[in-house]
């Protein structure tokens, strides 16, 4: 290899210098049209910018309510919630496995009322909703929609996403409950009802940026997550819909970390790659089906405790990259978030950031302005071969689920990992303040404290809820779900309906372990 060749984060190689020869025909097509390699409208965010949203949840629903209301005070376009690891994991704030975690890295969800108080005062006519919940997500789409209801607002109003990607759970992130193939059930059962009755709700957000940020490099990123997407279209195909019936309703979600250009190039790839899969593989004739629709965040991983001030400059990239891009939605970490979670002062900062490129910097006056840059397109065409090329593999293995039964996504992914962290410690990756230009003093920095206050009323609110309900009511109704649950049958109504009875989040999901159990992984040496 000559010495004028370096490499991306990805290990793709990059010459010094690229000229005209390195284009390909990609670069004569138009923004809106397949592949959609240059972006899916016509004129991108020349017309409408990307919904932005700021990731929240902590203590108590009352203030996270609060963030919420100083959040869209300040501009903000979407709601993000981030819930509590008990509410992730099926156990009420009262339950005693739920002791310590309440309300630590979000909100604690148990009970309708608690959905009722997250939302107090916000007209869910009048926002969009992302839901960061997988196993219990048709719990927490049950209380939602339910709160629609009760506000007067028609379920088909709705907008929003429930995350609902449960296969990236035993891949990266680790917040499942059951078994793969009883999970993919319900998630299933989340894309029939939505598709049918919430028509502007996005039902999955099928997830790179976990599998990214546990070590994932940006080929294995898209390359998991279409896998991934693929198990999940051919679930419901399996279920008797059709592809274009349900597809132009999937999103996505990706990360985005430091190197700005195979950011870029990666967005452009996954638009490219998702369009060929739907009309190749999946026969769709919708180009709205073939359409990637997905949401970024910037990486909370590549954000460093050492000079935390620095990380306002990362996610500068990173949130830039992401709208270059050409993403439909935007959350921009805080620049405390390697310390706890973001104060005030400094979510309202990495809003002013998304708000900033929006407004000053002039990237939106024209749909894929980069597009035609010798290098980018290359970097593009080479990440689409490498991403399909690691897809195969995964096929070859039977598909996603087939491939995590086996350890071979997770054990990619772990090597991935451990190679940065060897590059880092080695100097050969190099992070200013960590292993370069590191100061001899640290920086002092205000940090976010959750009041042990909130925690205590969230249990007490719970334990009153219990015994305020009409029990009969509510066990009929777990009961009918349990009956259910031994049925072919859609199981969203069922919980809705035990939603309004007065059952938590953590019977519903009880009743569901009932059924099929909990899942433990086998070690994977």
């Amino acid at each position: 290899m000559s010495a004028d060749v370096s490499f991306t984060p990805s290990g793709i190689p990059v010459r010094t210098v690229y000229e005209a020869s390195d284009l390909n025909q990609s670069c004569n097509e138009q923004p809106g049209v397949f592949p959609f390699t240059r972006g899916i409208y016509p004129s991108m965010y020349h017309e409408r910018l990307w919904t932005m949203r700021q990731y929240s949840g902590f203590g108590s629903p009352e203030a996270t309510n609060k963030r919420f209301k100083f959040l869209i005070g300040q501009g903000q376009t979407g709601l993000s919630v981030a819930f509590d690891l008990p509410t992730q994991l099926g156990h009420d704030s009262d339950h005693i496995r739920s002791q310590g975690e309440v309300g630590r890295v979000g909100v604690p969800i148990s009970t309708i009322e608690n959905m009722q108080t997250l939302f107090q005062g916000i007209s869910l006519e009048k926002v969009s909703t992302s839901m960061t919940i997988n196993a219990t997500a048709a719990v927490m789409l049950a209380m939602y929609a339910s709160l629609g209801v009760m506000q007067g607002v028609p379920i088909d109003k709705l907008r929003g996403t429930t995350q609902n990607d449960i296969l990236k759970e035993y891949i990266a992130r680790n917040t499942y409950i059951f078994p793969p193939e009883q999970s993919l059930r319900l998630t299933t059962d989340i894309i029939e009802f939505c598709s049918q009755k919430m028509p502007l709700w996005h039902p999955i957000s099928i997830s790179g940026y976990h599998i990214r940020e546990s070590g994932a490099t940006a080929i294995q990123e898209l390359a998991y997550a279409f896998a991934n997407a693929k198990e999940y279209v051919r679930a419901c195909v399996l279920r008797g819909l059709a592809v274009d019936e349900f597809s132009p309703h999937l999103s996505f979600f990706f990360a985005s970390h430091n190197d700005i250009i195979e950011e870029i190039a990666k967005f452009r790839a996954a638009r490219r790659i998702w369009a060929h899969i739907m009309k190749d593989e999946f026969h769709s004739l919708n180009p709205e089906s073939m359409k990637l629709r997905f949401h970024t965040q910037t990486s909370g991983e590549t954000l460093t405790a050492q000079q935390p001030f620095n990380n306002v400059v990362r996610v500068t990239l990173q949130a830039l990259a992401a709208v270059l891009g050409g993403t439909q939605s935007l959350h921009t970490n805080s620049l405390d978030e390697a310390l706890s979670l973001p104060t005030e002062e400094a979510v309202k900062l990495a809003l002013r950031t998304q708000q900033l490129i929006a407004y000053e910097s002039g990237v939106t006056r024209t749909a894929d302005p980069l597009g035609g840059s010798y290098y980018l397109e290359n970097l593009t065409d080479e990440i689409e071969k490498a991403t399909c090329e690691e897809i195969i593999k995964v096929d070859k293995l039977g598909g996603s689920v087939k491939a995590i039964q086996r350890g071979y996504i997770q054990t990619q992914i772990r090597e991935s990992a451990f190679k940065q962290q060897m590059d880092i410690e080695s100097g050969t990756k190099k992070i200013v303040g960590v292993n370069i230009f590191k100061d001899t003093k640290p920086q002092k920095i205000t940090i976010h404290r959750i009041d042990p206050r909130s925690i205590k009323k969230q249990v007490a609110d719970v334990k009153s809820f219990k015994r305020r309900r009409r029990k009969a009511e509510t066990q009929r109704s777990l009961t009918k779900l349990k009956n259910a649950l031994t049925k072919q049958q859609n199981l969203i109504p069922v919980i809705m309906a035990a939603v309004r009875a007065g059952a938590t989040t953590g019977e519903i999901s009880d009743a569901v372990r009932e059924a099929y159990g909990e899942f433990h992984p086998k070690t994977i040496i």
